[in-house]
């Protein structure tokens, strides 16, 4: 009898402990996994694709952003076309008439007399006078510019938000002429191809300034005579 009473108190015992472990367990699913942290890659930004690199054969890379400092250089591909047309056309007429008749007036030698009487009835004096004015005039100014090349320039600051402001410049000189070419502006990194090139179209606010000096251009050049006679006969 001792026995049995033994034996249900174990069995009691145990059961409240079996419960207590189930209790325990059943706060913590054996499903469930914590969230790992995300690997952080060398720049020290986190890394989603270091768990697909490990696994995957065929995963492609994302092009990391390129960094680019003070002296970089770049490649700059200038392609400029303008065109410009105006036409203007100014047509003016005027005319004027005046006419104007003396018919009567006092007869002097009686009024000498205090007497007031007209004179002869034919007119003493006429005016007739007109005159016309016409102006026309028509003017048209068509220019059409087209500049290619290509130049290398260095980055000389590169501003907070990533913006790269370059500048370039190249003289060539061969006998007696001299071209220099000097191109600044603003551009996005991104913009930036793989070849380290961008087109002259994606920078901001772009100075391009070509100068030519030699025979060449003196040659292309009026003369003093010639701009002081255009000038005389301009007016």
């Amino acid at each position: 009898m001792n026995d049995r009473i033994g034996f249900g108190v174990r069995l009691g015992l145990g059961g409240v402990v079996v419960m207590a472990c189930c209790g325990a367990c059943g706060a913590q699913s054996l499903l469930r996994r914590d969230a790992e942290p995300v690997p952080v890659g060398v720049s020290g930004e986190p890394d989603g694709q270091a768990p697909l690199r490990e696994v995957s054969l065929l995963l492609v890379e994302t092009p990391r952003p390129r960094t680019y400092e003070i002296h970089d250089q770049i490649t700059i591909i200038i392609s400029e076309v303008s065109r410009q047309t105006s036409e203007q056309t100014l047509d003016t007429k005027k005319d004027t008439s005046l006419k104007a008749g003396l018919n009567k007036f006092p007869n002097l030698a009686k009024l000498l007399e205090a007497e007031l009487t007209n004179g002869e009835s034919s007119p003493i004096a006429t005016v007739d006078v007109s005159s016309g004015e016409k102006f026309k005039g028509d003017g048209k100014y068509e220019r059409s510019d087209r500049f290619t090349d290509k130049i290398t320039a260095k980055v000389i600051d590169v501003k907070p938000n990533g913006v790269l402001v370059v500048e370039a410049r190249r003289t060539i000189g061969k006998d007696t002429e001299v071209q220099t070419i000097v191109l600044s502006g603003e551009c996005r990194r991104e913009d930036v191809t793989d070849n380290n090139t961008i087109l002259s179209s994606q920078l901001a606010d772009l100075t391009v300034l070509s100068t030519n000096e030699g025979d060449v251009k003196d040659t292309a050049t009026k003369g003093v005579l010639t701009r002081l006679v255009e000038a005389i006969f301009n007016f």
